[in-house]
């Protein structure tokens, strides 16, 4: 078992498209709700499940804005998650509270979207966006990368669009998708086959973000609707 690294609650966790989960928002003292809590933790943390234990949590670079009672975060396309929120109030309040109601927003940027991690980011060419597949599909997915591929080290994921409230992610779901060989189609351009979810309870019908990673490097998400 490992411990925490910061004691927090009101805190939120993100599904990461890599498999890692984002713990964001909160404080450190204190209860949920009504100017109750206090200590707001500005380090994001991210677990890494499959890591040794004693290694699996990574403490990030600090916000500035303390995101209390009522914070959300939820992934995007990009890869990036977007933060908002923190109104432990019972109506808005601006003036005169410890911590004031919050309306800016932010982008924490994991560290997948480091620079220096470009020319292994995958790009993925077809299928494109919004496209239907059926429950036990064999599916083929192209994609370039500018650097030296490591296709034993290449997979593909599905994310759950999930909708938060209450330092709670409903929704939240993320396949890792079976299949074969990352096979060379061209100049820095693959591709893989896999196969969808088999039914609704892997994977309710929906629409799902598809993401293909590489060494732990996502590339974009291209929206798929299995139904």
């Amino acid at each position: 078992m490992e411990t925490m690294p910061l004691a927090r609650v009101m805190g939120d966790m993100v599904l990461l498209p890599n498999g890692d989960v984002l713990i964001i928002n909160g404080g450190s003292a204190g209860t949920a709700g009504w100017e109750y809590g206090r200590n707001p933790v500005l380090n994001p943390v991210v677990y890494h499940p499959d890591m040794a234990i004693g290694s699996r949590f990574d403490v990030q670079n600090p916000s500035t804005v303390p995101r209390m009672y009522h914070s959300s975060a939820i992934l995007l396309r990009d890869g990036r998650v977007l933060v908002g929120g923190s109104n432990p109030h019972v109506a808005y309040k601006f003036k005169g509270v410890l911590f004031p109601t919050e309306l800016r927003l932010e982008a924490f940027l994991p560290s997948y979207l480091d620079p220096g991690s470009i020319k292994l980011r995958p790009k993925i060419i077809s299928p494109a966006s919004q496209i239907k597949f059926r429950y036990g599909q064999q599916i083929t997915i192209q994609f370039t990368v500018a650097g030296t591929i490591n296709g034993n080290l290449v997979t593909v994921t599905m994310v759950a669009p999930s909708f938060n409230t209450h330092s709670f992610s409903m929704n939240q779901r993320l396949l890792v998708l079976g299949g074969g060989n990352v096979r060379i189609i061209g100049k820095s351009t693959y591709e893989i086959g896999v196969v969808t979810p088999g039914s609704g309870k892997l994977a309710p019908s929906g629409y799902y973000l598809l993401f293909v990673v590489h060494q732990q490097i996502p590339s974009d998400g291209i929206w798929v609707h299995i139904q």
